[in-house]
């Protein structure tokens, strides 16, 4: 069984044939979809997905896109939402300063709250980081020394210091279909580096579709493409590679249940 450890199924590219996409992720091997709460104001709109498919978990939390334009909350209005049964995480939270979309302070302010929470209910924090590497080690560092919490760097395409870093704290690391881009080999040599036991795939569709999807709308049934991308990377069998990141998703989001 595959996990796609990141996707987002109420986003309206997907949300419009819910049933077959989820269909086709099943015949495909993916058991479980994680899918991603971006906005507190869209969050009962995620969780209605979850009510629908049993294998279907979701986080909730604001996207560093929208950190400037939610509304504000703190780290014990996020854990009350995070008492819903499919609810078995927090975020997306991070930092953009790629297209910084929210003003910075916002961005961190917020990002510090998901901690916040992940710390209070033992529950993990999903991280994006873009073009802010220092900041997020930084930021996460700071908040370790506050005391421990568990978590993953999402989508990663940093470069190899992040990846040690989340190495060192703890994290894990989930890999999008960009690994199967022709110009990652840079990705693909820190794949190398990162522990089996560390790795999470996802698709973080509708967005970035593997080779030999790419240019195509994303869904969890392409999460096999870059499973199969990152065996062959780690060399190992696509079945290895499938039942290890398996095992480290349901260690890390631990609330949530292996499908009988």
């Amino acid at each position: 069984m595959l996990v796609d450890s990141h996707c987002h199924l109420d986003f309206p590219e997907l949300a419009g044939e819910i049933d077959g996409v989820v269909a086709r992720a099943e015949r495909a091997g993916v058991g479980v979809m994680l899918t991603i709460g971006t906005h507190l104001t869209r969050f009962e709109q995620v969780l209605r997905v979850t009510e629908r498919f049993p294998n279907v978990y979701c986080t909730v939390g604001i996207h560093p896109h929208e950190a400037g334009h939610e509304p504000c909350v703190d780290a014990k209005e996020l854990a009350a939402l995070a008492e819903h049964p499919k609810v078995v995480g927090f975020g997306e939270t991070g930092l953009d300063y790629f297209y910084d979309h929210s003003p910075r302070d916002r961005q961190r302010a917020s990002f510090r709250t998901h901690i916040a929470a992940a710390r209070q209910t033992g529950l993990p924090v999903v991280v994006h980081t873009r073009d802010a590497d220092e900041d997020t080690m930084r930021i996460l560092a700071e908040e370790m020394g506050r005391g421990s919490f568990k978590g993953l760097l999402h989508c990663f395409s940093s470069g190899p210091q992040l990846a040690d870093f989340a190495i060192e704290t703890g994290f894990l690391i989930s890999i999008s279909g960009i690994v199967t881009f022709k110009k990652s080999e840079a990705l693909r040599r820190i794949v190398e580096t990162v522990p089996l036991d560390r790795l999470l795939v996802e698709t973080d569709a509708p967005y970035l579709a593997p080779v030999p999807k790419r240019g195509q709308r994303n869904e969890p049934a392409f999460v096999a493409f870059t499973a199969e991308a990152v065996a062959a990377v780690k060399g190992v069998t696509a079945a290895r590679l499938a039942e290890q990141t398996t095992a480290n998703f349901f260690r890390l989001f631990a609330k949530a249940r292996i499908p009988s």
